[in-house]
């Protein structure tokens, strides 16, 4: 199994004429992901790839006959809400957004829409998700060719804010022998539209996942929020978790951002030092280095080196 994707799963590519998105479309096609369709307004009838342009999402889902499982959104900061909005509303039902730099309000308008829908948003600011050997949604990975190297089918589940440090993550499970049942880009913002604690509940029900790991860094709250769910719901799942950034709780940084916007320390608990003991508090591991992921999930799985 695995969360989120399958090998049935479609989508289509918001913004899809913009180089970034030309780029991601053909990585996603070499995966063998299913791309149905593209949409950028006043560009119906060109081609992408082979994938055909819309105006609309709904002339999409009128061509191909069914609503596509999800989309990737790529356009400008300024027209992403519009273009989410239009997205949920035609009943697409997972959205992934790429761009950058969108006004909190705006994210805020998203995601409270998508709930109310039952859509679920991943990003925004990240590389979206993939299932190994199965289907890649996003830039997530680079590539078809370096992502085939890096992901690896397996039972360890990978979440992470930084979209560079998933693909990390996850070839340095591959290289041990540990491959990956899904592996998500969270999203560095301060507002996000799927927390480590709200994608929990599909690892825990997927039977695929036998353990998580977690890539984290000082700022937000996500953290306290996974190590209460944890505990709440006794999960079946054992976590390992890597924190960056643990010199930012020296006094000279207090105030200061790290890496993405949503790391600004705030307060204590904020801090890495305050993190690292609510998380080993919940029984989930903290490890110093990347190298030390692998024999810490093998520990946690009763796996032998």
């Amino acid at each position: 199994m695995s969360i989120l994707l399958s090998e049935e799963f479609t989508f289509i590519v918001q913004g899809i004429t913009g180089r970034e998105a030309v780029n991601l479309t053909r990585e996603c096609l070499d995966y063998g992901s299913r791309v149905v369709g593209g949409v950028t307004p006043g560009r119906k009838g060109r081609e992408v790839h082979g994938v055909p342009v819309f105006d609309t999402v709904q002339q999409v889902a009128d061509a191909v006959g069914y609503v596509p499982n999800g989309s990737v959104v790529t356009v400008p900061p300024a027209f992403t809400k519009d273009a989410v909005f239009e997205a949920i509303e035609a009943g697409i039902e997972l959205i992934v957004i790429v761009t950058e730099r969108i006004p909190r309000r705006d994210v805020a308008e998203m995601v409270e829409l998508a709930g109310m829908r039952g859509a679920r948003i991943i990003g925004p600011n990240c590389l979206g998700l993939i299932v190994p050997e199965v289907c890649k949604m996003g830039g997530i990975g680079g590539p078809a060719k370096d992502a085939a190297k890096a992901y690896a089918p397996g039972a360890i589940g990978v979440m992470s804010r930084s979209g560079g440090m998933t693909t990390e993550i996850s070839s340095t499970l591959t290289a041990a022998g540990l491959g990956q049942s899904t592996a998500v880009s969270i999203g560095g913002d301060a507002i996000i539209g799927s927390t480590y604690a709200e994608l929990m509940p599909l690892f825990e029900a997927d039977e695929q996942t036998e353990a998580i790991v977690i890539y984290t860094e000082p700022g937000g709250r996500m953290e306290a929020q996974l190590a209460e769910w944890v505990k709440d719901n006794r999960s079946r799942l054992p976590i390992v978790a890597f924190m960056a950034g643990r010199f930012m709780d020296s006094e000279e940084m207090k105030g200061m951002s790290f890496g993405h916007a949503g790391t600004i320390v705030e307060g204590a608990e904020d801090t890495a030092t305050e993190k690292i003991a609510r998380l080993e508090g919940a029984g989930i591991p903290v490890v110093e280095r990347i190298d030390e992921i692998p024999d810490a999930v093998k520990e946690k799985i009763g796996v032998t080196a």
